[in-house]
Order: C-alpha cells, then structure tokens, then sequence
C-alpha cells in the first residue's frame, strides 16, 4: 500500500489495547491494511485501516440506528471481502456481538449450505444477518420466517439510515464475538470470547509466538470464520497494525500457486496453513518452484490440525529451488475455545518431530523417544512447543489424575483467554469447563516439561483389544501407496458384527478397474494386520466424497457417520431381499400346494 500525506508510520504496539476497537483506532492513524485480491492474483480491494475505521463507524451508526440491543448478535456470512470486516469492527463500535459463518466452497449440496446456515441462525439468536451480494440467495431461504430485525447484503448497507451519533459500548468486559467451532465432532458450538481475553491472547500471539516485528507482512487464505484466520491473521494483523494480503480459500482450494505468488510479489514474511494447505502446493506445482522466490517468508506456522511431518518436509524439498528455507517452519497449538492459541515453537528453529516407539504408545499410552539405530515399529508427533506462560496445564488420566512427562492422556489447560463458556449452551459449557476453569480441550497428547505434544483428538481415537491406534497411523499408511495421495484417506472405529467397535479405513480410489481396487484394499488390510496387529475393514469410495468440516479440513466424524449409514441402507436392503425371497417361496408353496 502507499503512503499518503495524511499518514505516517506508526510506532508498533503489540496488542496493548483494552479491546479491538480501541486498536483499530491506533492502526487508522498509520498507513497498514487489508488486501483483497481475486481468483487470478489481480487486487480487487484495498482498504486502509483509516478507511476501514471510518467505515466501520458509519456502519455501526446504521445498526445503533435500528434500536438493538447491547450484546444483539450480527450474523455475518464471513466471506473474504471488505464487507465483512467492515461489518465485524462495525459491531466491536456498536456493542454488537459479531458471529462469522461459514462459506460454502462447494463441498456438498445447497441444501445442506442451506440448513447449515439455518441451525447457526437459530444457536446464536441472530438480530441481524449479512452477507456478500451472491450469498444472499442462500441467506435469505435459510432466514426464512425467522424473526431477524435485518437481512440484507455487505454492499448495500450504505443506503440504510444513521444513528444521529456513535454511542461507544467497547469495554474490556463485553464480548467481541461468537466463535463457531469446525463442528468436526458434533454440531458447531459458539464459544463467546470477551475483548479482555481475546487482547490478551492477541498480545502473546504477536509478543511471544510470532515475535511481531516492523517490517512484517501477512499473507493468507484462511477462512475468517475458523479461529486461526480471523484470530490468529485479520486480529493479530490489525491489533499490531501491520498489514495482510488476502485470497479467498476457494481460490486456494483451486489454484494453490496464488498464495505462494502473493507471498512471492509482495515480500510477506509471515503465513499460517494447515497441513493439508502445504501438501496441496507440494503436489500441484511441482517443477516450477522457481516461478517464486521465497527468501522473505520467516515464519510458516502450521497449526489446526494434527501436523502431517511428511506434508511439511515434501513442501520444503520442492520449494527449495524458490529458497523456501524450512527453519521458517513454527508448530503451534491452540483452539477457538481459548481464543486461539495455546503454545508456540521457537521462533526460527523449524520443525521438532518427536519419534517415538510405536509399541510403547499403543500398549502403554507412554511415549519413549527412538534413535535411528532402534528397530522397533515408530511413530512420530511434531513438538508444538512452550505452552504460554499465562496458562496453567495437565494432562490428565481417565480418571482425572495428572500424568507425568511422556505420558499420554488427557489435555487439560487454565488460563485468562479461556472461553466463558458456549453460548446458550449450558450442558455443552458444564462438560467442557470444570467450576474452577479448567479446560477440557477434548485433545490428547503428552508433555515434556513445558513443552506440548499433541498426538490426536480423544474422540477419533481408536481402541482395538486394549490397544490405542492413532488413525493418523493408519492414514499415513494407506497415503504411502503409489496409488493414493495425501488426503485421500480417513480412519476411525466403527461398531462390527460382534457389536464392538472395529477399526475402519476408507480409502477415495482413482482406480477404475475392480480388481485393481480389490487388491488395493486386500493389502491394506494384510499392511495395518501386519504393522498394528489388529484387523481393519478396508473400504474404497469414488475420488473427492471424504468429508470436511466446514473449515476445509477432513472429517472423520463425518466419514464415520457416512459409513454407518451405508451399512445402515446395505442391512435394509438384504433385510428387503430376504423378506421378498420369502415371500415368494411362501407364494410358491401356496400355488404347489393349490
């Protein structure tokens, strides 16, 4: 962006504010902002925080305008446009609670979009509800009949009627927004965020876990509705008043080579992806790294999901040749239900693996570091760092007690950006955070002093005859076939014959020809007999049916509900068969017997 008369360089501030507004005041005084570009790299948006500032006034003057109440939720389908941010601080002015939902990027029918939108209307209680011009047709049928002061569109909220003036209801004790967790274990909760606990995890965010500098700039493609894009980027960008560069996850999800080509051109040196993020660039461009030139990039963070190594060591050695440095990668650890972050490797050190027996793990749930030399079966956990000193942590046994170092349970953590609860939710609050605030964060992993290792979520582990299987293990695995990709794999329990849980891996085949894929699965199943000792099903489904939560990632909740279903319609369809081959024998007997 360039500099104008009326603006100047700021001194940073790392987030030192009592709430979002506040900061948004700071950064309007400098010449940072937001970038939007479109589907073919070009910038379509360029919006100053001075201007975004100013905007974001005039817009909360339009809601105040339509007689709310404080703390009235504002509904907004949180595209990656200048209207949803504009919206988002808009509320922060107001005393509105802003509440980011999903986008559709073509996963799935209209339909479900449709009724996805309709049940987090319902959950937050929704006043208002917004959205970019072409979503509107979907908003409007999933608002239909409900009772809403306001539907309308980002572009068109210029024509609405002002407050005569702003009244300011920013105080560090008010919420700053709803956040909808991915949903990747039942139906989205909202976590209610204060502006005191989101600003002082923002403060360590850009204090300790990135180490925020001057010369910083960002570049993303991250949803704004998942925690680590609108938290971990648009926030901690703005709060420290440096400046982002945006592509929408849909153009992302399509041309990878964006994302790199704006880090590239425009000398961002800092960006966060997911595993799948970086093994999606890994595969698609291949030879024509040298197309970039990535020697400004000094922190990868890679974070919202459990950490694929291999995904990161295969972006790294086909970077190389764009000078992709891979001491750029920082692990983190963190979730919506504690703002954001949780810990942070050191800065500039790279990716930690911890490899660990294999056996030990699955039969002891310890885990007792390997060299080289050792001959055991191994598996390896990324190292996620320092926990942030303001949190308190445990990991806990099944009963609740405290494990020692290496042992694998439970992650328990306490802190003051921890949640107060989810919204409207007083059962799901009560499960998830004990009455002396102490987190439930449903993951599971092990610590080295201070250090966390996160070795999956509780829920999506598997327990075969006492045995713990990690289903990262088994998906690695499968991935490890010439004829499967990164991605193309998820495993989980699901009940068998016996009435047991049994272990189950569903494999998207490429492959054409049935034999082919009946031998494909037949030596999956010997592989994980071999490698785990256990017996796993083998199921193969066409190419891009695995399901994703609404953040992008894959859902094995969801492949596991699907497969149930299945074996749901197979069971009535024999039980249909076999009740018509009765009747027909029954019919033949009659007309014999005639």
């Amino acid at each position: 962006m360039t500099q104008t008369p009326t603006q100047h360089r700021l001194p940073l501030r790392y987030a030192d504010f009592v709430t979002l507004a506040e900061a948004l005041d700071y950064a309007a005084g400098g010449e940072t902002g937001f970038n939007f570009y479109d589907g073919r790299g070009g910038l379509k948006t360029s919006l100053p925080y001075a201007e975004l500032c100013e905007r974001s006034v005039a817009t909360a003057r339009r809601f105040q305008a339509m007689g709310l109440e404080p703390g009235a939720r504002v509904a907004l389908v949180a595209d990656t446009v200048a209207g949803f941010a504009e919206c988002f601080f808009a509320c922060q002015y107001a005393g509105l609670v802003p509440v980011p939902l999903p986008v559709t990027v073509g996963l799935g029918s209209r339909d479900a979009y449709v009724a996805q939108l309709r049940g987090l209307l319902d959950s937050c209680r929704a006043s208002i509800a917004l959205a970019p011009e072409e979503f509107m047709p979907f908003l409007m049928q999933a608002a239909d009949q409900m009772s809403l002061a306001y539907i309308g569109a980002f572009e068109t909220l210029d024509q609405l009627p002002k407050a005569d003036a702003l009244e300011r209801r920013d105080g560090a004790d008010v919420t700053a927004y709803l956040q909808y967790t991915s949903g990747s274990t039942k139906f989205p909760r909202g976590v209610v965020i204060s502006q005191r606990q989101v600003m002082q995890n923002l403060s360590s965010i850009v204090t300790r876990g990135v180490q925020i500098r001057s010369d910083d700039r960002l570049a993303s493609w991250l949803p704004l509705y998942h925690d680590m894009g609108l938290v971990g980027c648009m926030l901690a960008a703005l709060t420290s008043q440096r400046s982002v560069d945006y592509l929408a996850t849909r153009h992302f999800a399509m041309r990878p080579r964006l994302w790199l080509g704006l880090i590239s051109r425009n000398r961002a040196t800092i960006s966060f992806s997911p595993s799948f993020g970086y093994e999606l660039c890994a595969r698609r461009i291949r030879h024509n790294a040298t197309d970039f030139d990535l020697s400004c990039w000094r922190i990868a963070g890679a974070g919202a999901e459990t950490i694929r190594p291999a995904s990161l060591q295969r972006f790294a050695e086909t970077l190389a040749p764009a000078k992709f440095d891979d001491s750029a990668f920082l692990a983190c650890y963190g979730m919506a239900e504690c703002s954001l972050a949780i810990s942070f490797a050191p800065v500039g050190e790279g990716l930690s693996v911890d490899t660990v027996d294999a056996e030990t793990v699955a039969n002891d749930h310890r885990a007792v570091p390997v060299t080289g030399h050792d001959a055991n079966r191994t598996t390896e956990f990324v190292d996620c760092g320092d926990v942030l000193p303001e949190y308190e942590f445990e990991i806990r046994d099944d009963s609740g007690s405290p494990l020692g170092d290496r042992e694998i349970g439970h992650i328990f953590v306490r802190g003051p950006s921890v949640m107060s609860g989810y919204f409207n939710d007083p059962d799901a609050s009560k499960a998830s955070l004990s009455s002396d605030n102490w987190l439930d964060t449903g993951d599971l992993g092990y610590r080295i002093g201070r250090r966390v290792v996160i070795t999956g979520r509780a829920k999506d582990l598997i327990i075969v005859n006492g045995r713990n299987i990690w289903p990262q293990d088994l998906e690695w695995l499968a991935e490890s076939q010439d004829e499967l990709r990164p991605g193309d794999a998820l495993a989980f329990a699901a009940p068998s014959m016996t009435g047991r849980d049994a272990a189950v891996l569903v494999i998207q085949c490429r492959l054409r020809e049935t034999g082919a894929r009946n031998e494909l699965t037949r030596r999956l199943e010997g592989l994980v007999r071999r490698e785990y000792g256990i017996e796993c099903l083998v199921e193969a489904v066409a190419p891009h049916t695995l399901p994703r939560t609404s953040s992008g990632k894959l859902s094995r909740s969801g492949a596991r509900r699907d497969y149930v279903a299945r074996l749901q319609r197979q069971a009535r369809a024999r039980s249909d068969s076999e009740e018509a081959e009765t009747l027909a024998a029954s019919n033949a007997r009659s007309q014999y017997a005639g």
